[in-house]
């Protein structure tokens, strides 16, 4: 009786809770002789699980989820077809907001738009003309929060700094002069611009992406500044420069001029950066057994013209899975919230840095991690591509895991791109969608998201309907699992072991400002933190196997876990820090602990004032390492 009764019981940790306090032998039978009864229930229900669900038994239930590609193909249809150009703070960003308001709550998940001031663009047709050699005039797309030019345009020589990193202005006197630059994402095109600006360029050609005699103009935005900016970002980390995107034919006849001899432009751009009301729709689904709650979330503005794919597609399979953790929230140890951005694309994410913003608190108490959904099921792509911080790399190559032995499976660490803007308040995130292979990137220009992207040519044939199905049953198994799992899936081993090689990487050349016994320091929380895993993995089963106790050491364990990602996350993938927002695309954000990216400039400094002011700089980064270290190595021996 006991076993069997334990075992029951195990499946619902309250109830298995209140029965190990209860010393009266009857209750404890007759509290047995209930969950045997519930379990039955629960069993026959059709369409229903308990919810320790584990292994197989999830493989079963997502596999057999009465997930609708029809009705999300239906949402798409209607969003690009009735909702088109959701640019943010226009009429139809608002009706965008409402449609998904609607949509969770015939879901019967509540649901709230929230109007806020957002700085957004509105860009409008700008142009090139060719004075040297003469003749030709080239037809353009101003970029958002592009500078607006006089009438009379800026002139300059025109230079091409082919992708636009820091690397490809080696040698390059850009100063006075218009830079042509590709429009891939390595960097993107707001740190193209900050770039370029920094170098002393007066303007900014982007070439679009796609194969060499496409015609298709570019849309897209150049503001660094994450978010609505605060005086300090208006003054620093706004655009500078007018700029432009053109076709790729276009940008590739400029460039072989380039090669051949001096080339003298004239660069329009038009455009309108203003304050307007802007829309984010929130829905919350929440779970009776935790206020902890994991984010779900996409943009729901666009660019002009349907944009299927950027991000239709993606607003639709939130919905889709709103209405299916809806259906299961009884079985969910934690909530959801569900969130549809606004001014992605026009404002830089201020919809979902407002979001982290407004619930700091909550986040911060709570939050677990962020499911960026983007650009689902896109045409022609083949392979699964993982993005997460790396805490939660285990968990995501895991799920990654069940997908047909025939996809080639790829991880990277994530970048501060896309609506990433919890890494301040310490939650990691992480997106999965399909990509193409190197040979057909390579053909295209690195288009990497589709030779469409950003244009007008983003409508419904670009997705690739049937493979929906298997990315809504990804993002469910993602979402199930951290909803359900007794312990929470992150774990820091790889953070760890990142920053003592990015530590060991910087140590020779930080000698001065103490980097050595920063290193120390990290390889002693890589001893205590692979400890910790091990305790949260041990755990974990013995929560499956309903071992007594096992639910309040699990309870304890979540604590400690959230409060590692808030200490850990924001030193390891901010330059900024917990209370501010990098900019897009930021150089720095390419490595581990982009606080300390200048410690390599710094050591190649001679003696004189550029090197004592980064010093200071660089002195006072490394302390915050340093103490966020010893935080974490108390944190996680206490948790032992």
């Amino acid at each position: 009786m006991r076993d069997d009764g334990f075992k029951w019981i195990g499946l619902f940790p309250a109830l298995k809770r209140e029965v190990c306090r209860a010393f009266d032998h009857q209750i404890r039978v007759r509290a047995i002789q209930y969950a045997q009864g519930y379990y039955r229930m629960v069993r026959n229900r059709p369409g229903l699980r308990f919810t320790s669900l584990q292994g197989d038994a999830v493989n079963s239930l997502i596999e057999n989820a009465e997930f609708s590609v029809e009705r999300v193909r239906a949402d798409v249809d209607h969003i690009c077809t009735e909702i088109p150009s959701r640019l943010a703070g226009s009429e139809n960003g608002k009706r965008m907001a409402q449609f998904s308001c609607d949509g969770l709550r015939a879901a019967g998940v509540e649901a709230q738009v929230y109007t806020l001031p957002g700085l957004v663009s509105f860009p409008e047709r700008g142009e090139l003309r060719l004075l040297s050699p003469a003749g030709q005039t080239v037809i353009a797309n101003t970029l958002g929060h592009s500078v607006q030019t006089a009438p009379a345009g800026v002139t300059g020589d025109l230079i091409d700094v082919g992708p636009g990193a820091y690397a490809d202005f080696e040698g390059k006197d850009v100063r006075g002069k218009i830079v042509l630059t590709e429009l891939s994402y390595h960097p993107g095109r707001h740190e193209k611009q900050r770039i370029a600006a920094e170098k002393g360029a007066v303007g900014c050609v982007m070439m679009n992406w796609g194969h060499p005699d496409s015609t298709l103009l570019p849309f897209g935005s150049v503001k660094p500044a994450w978010g609505n900016p605060t005086p300090q970002m208006f003054r620093d980390e706004m655009a500078e420069l007018p700029c432009i995107g053109i076709s790729r034919v276009d940008g590739l006849a400029l460039r072989e001029k380039t090669q051949s001899g001096s080339v003298r432009v004239e660069l329009h751009a038009n455009v309108e950066n203003v304050w307007r009301p802007v829309h984010v729709t929130v829905g919350e689904l929440r779970s009776d057994q935790s206020e902890d709650f994991v984010i779900v979330g996409g943009h729901q503005d666009s660019w002009e013209g349907p944009q299927a794919t950027d991000n239709a597609a993606g607003s639709a399979v939130i919905l889709e899975l709103a209405r299916f953790f809806a259906k299961h929230r009884g079985q969910l140890r934690r909530g959801i919230s569900f969130g549809f951005w606004t001014a992605h694309e026009t404002g830089t994410m201020i919809g979902s840095t407002w979001f982290a913003d407004h619930h700091w608190d909550r986040l911060r108490a709570h939050g677990v991690a962020y499911l960026q959904i983007d650009q689902p099921a896109v045409a022609g792509t083949t392979r699964w591509a993982s993005v997460s911080n790396s805490e939660l790399r285990a968990f995501q190559e895991g799920i990654d895991s069940r997908l047909p032995g025939t996809i080639t499976r790829t991880w990277r660490r994530t970048e501060k791109i896309g609506d990433a803007s919890f890494f301040g308040v310490g939650v990691p995130m992480f997106t999965g969608r399909g990509a193409y292979t190197p040979d057909e990137l390579k053909a295209t220009g690195n288009a990497n998201l589709g030779w469409w992207h950003h244009s007008l040519e983003n409508t419904i044939d670009k997705l690739q309907w049937d493979a929906m199905g298997l990315h809504l049953k990804m993002y469910a198994s993602y979402v199930w699992e951290l909803c359900t799992a007794p312990v929470i899936p992150t774990r820091f081993s790889a953070v760890a072991d990142e920053i003592v090689n990015r530590l060991g990487e910087l140590a020779p050349a930080g000698v001065a400002i103490g980097l050595d016994s920063a290193l120390a320091l990290a390889r002693q929380l890589r001893q205590t933190i692979g400890q910790l895993d091990a305790r949260a993995d041990e755990v974990n089963q013995r929560c499956i196997d309903a071992q007594p106790g096992s639910e309040h050491e699990a309870a304890r364990l979540n604590e400690t876990i959230k409060r590692m990602s808030r200490m850990l996350l924001p030193m390891a993938s901010t330059a900024k820090g917990s209370y501010g927002q990098d900019p897009y695309s930021y150089t720095p954000q390419t490595t581990v602990l982009p606080s300390l990216y200048e410690v390599s400039r710094f050591a190649a400094l001679p003696e004189g004032e550029a090197r004592w002011l980064l010093e200071t700089h660089l002195v006072r980064e490394r302390n915050r390492v340093a103490d966020t270290l010893r935080d974490a190595i108390a944190l996680s021996a206490g948790s032992l």
